[in-house]
């Protein structure tokens, strides 16, 4: 990947294309551009399972990540996680409501306000067999949670289950996921086979690693957003949460999120501090470039758009910018990253203590928000896919988590929008933004 692919990319990262690629779309409008719908969505999924208290699990979960295909502006790439789940009634455990699930890519091609899946894009190793959401053994990404089926049997863990998050397609067709377990990095074919693996244990593919502090990344909160510069030539990954850096404990109230650069050809990385807006927060759910030096942040709370007596306060977009802010990268690749005065920047916790460290974070400026910008009103709670189309329009994907929540109870409950009392559906909302940001 090198300099002479970024025109093609910029056309991926969302510049507006010409009426001959448009050839065929029924929402052009006369300048040749897509005339967007307020949201389409995907609103016939197939049944994926039933859980034994008759809810019904679908294969929606299309919204983890969301990339716009760079040859046809109305087909757009959805990635699932690692399935559907609940919690268990023994300490840490979880379970899968469909033990066997494949997190998978699905290719949608946007018609009027429908969402139409066309393709699905298996997850595989590189031996060809299809993955799986199971977590990882102790040592290679292991997140303490044990796993079990819908009978309440053990699940073995697997070296190469994957809770996919972030979603790049990159100018050669080929896609970079990050995931919530390792994090790992996972390099995969236009089919979906695994290229590269790439983790903080040294137990991928290829000899590279990520930085050895990663792997303290809070369970379920691991590298939620991935992105690709404009040039080709850099990953850029979010961390969702605070490291539990060096424990929860130490850490509470802290605001501090790694951001992740990962150089494609040498695999040298640096890291620099996102400040989340407050502690409560579920924290940054997407990243997406604008230039190579400057993205886009999804930030936000855990809470429906429109509930009744408990309405969700926070979903945010911001611009941020990495010129100027502090690589606070380890030279010695220590389990605790870079210490200053003895304490991890997680420790550090907000921006006085940032300061007084002397590390500068990245700039952020709001561009949008979703509970004001978003009429009559975003009613999901979980926004986690995002791209940016020309230079004043994001698309927002939402995570429908397969139309269930957890029951309390040991089971699945139907997900039910509180604003629509409707099972959730993914969605992907087109919204105007005052400014462009580029």
């Amino acid at each position: 990947m090198h300099a002479k692919l970024y025109p093609f990319f910029r056309v991926l990262g969302g510049v507006l294309v010409s009426s001959a690629l448009l050839s065929g779309c029924s929402d052009d409008d006369e300048s040749g551009t897509i005339s967007y719908p307020a949201y389409a969505e995907a609103s016939t999924p197939a049944v994926l399972a039933t859980a034994p208290n008759g809810t019904v699990l679908y294969n929606g979960g299309f919204g983890s990540s969301l990339a716009q295909d760079p040859h046809d502006p109305n087909v757009f790439y959805l990635l699932t996680d690692r399935g559907p789940n609940a919690a268990g009634t023994t300490p840490n455990s979880i379970i899968f409501g469909k033990a066997d699930f494949t997190p998978q890519i699905g290719k949608f091609r946007l018609r009027g306000q429908q969402l139409v899946l066309e393709q699905t894009i298996l997850l595989r190793n590189a031996a060809g067999q299809v993955l799986t959401g199971l977590p990882n053994p102790i040592g290679q990404g292991n997140t303490g949670e044990i796993a079990l089926d819908l009978n309440g049997q053990l699940l073995a863990p697997d070296a190469d289950g994957i809770d996919s998050e972030g979603l790049v397609l990159a100018p050669d067709g080929t896609f970079w996921i990050s995931d919530e377990y390792g994090p790992h990095l996972a390099h995969f074919d236009a089919n979906g086979r695994t290229l590269e693996r790439i983790n903080p244990f040294g137990s991928g593919t290829g000899g590279r690693r990520l930085p050895a502090v990663l792997a303290r990344r809070r369970p379920n909160r691991g590298m939620e957003g991935l992105t690709l510069t404009p040039d080709g030539k850099t990953l850029v990954g979010l961390m969702q949460s605070p490291l539990y850096n060096p424990s929860a404990a130490t850490v509470t109230g802290s605001t501090v999120i790694r951001i992740l650069t990962f150089d494609l050809a040498t695999g040298a990385t640096k890291q620099y501090v996102y400040l989340m807006e407050n502690a409560s927060l579920t924290g940054c759910s997407e990243i997406v470039a604008v230039t190579n030096t400057t993205f886009l942040a999804l930030e936000r709370d855990g809470l429906y758009g429109g509930h009744p007596t408990a309405p969700a306060t926070f979903k945010r977009i911001y611009h941020f910018d990495l010129a100027g802010a502090t690589d606070i990268s380890d030279p010695t690749n220590a389990a605790t990253g870079k210490l200053y005065g003895g304490l991890t920047v997680e420790q550090l916790k907000d921006r006085a203590g940032l300061s007084a460290a002397g590390i500068v974070p990245v700039t952020k400026t709001l561009v949008l928000d979703l509970l004001t910008d978003i009429s009559p009103v975003y009613p999901h709670d979980k926004a986690e896919g995002l791209a940016l189309i020309g230079n004043d329009r994001v698309a927002i994907a939402n995570d429908d988590d397969f139309g269930v929540l957890d029951n309390g109870l040991n089971g699945f409950a139907p997900k039910l929008l509180p604003a629509t009392n409707q099972v959730d559906r993914n969605r992907i909302y087109f919204v105007p933004l005052k400014t462009p940001v580029r």
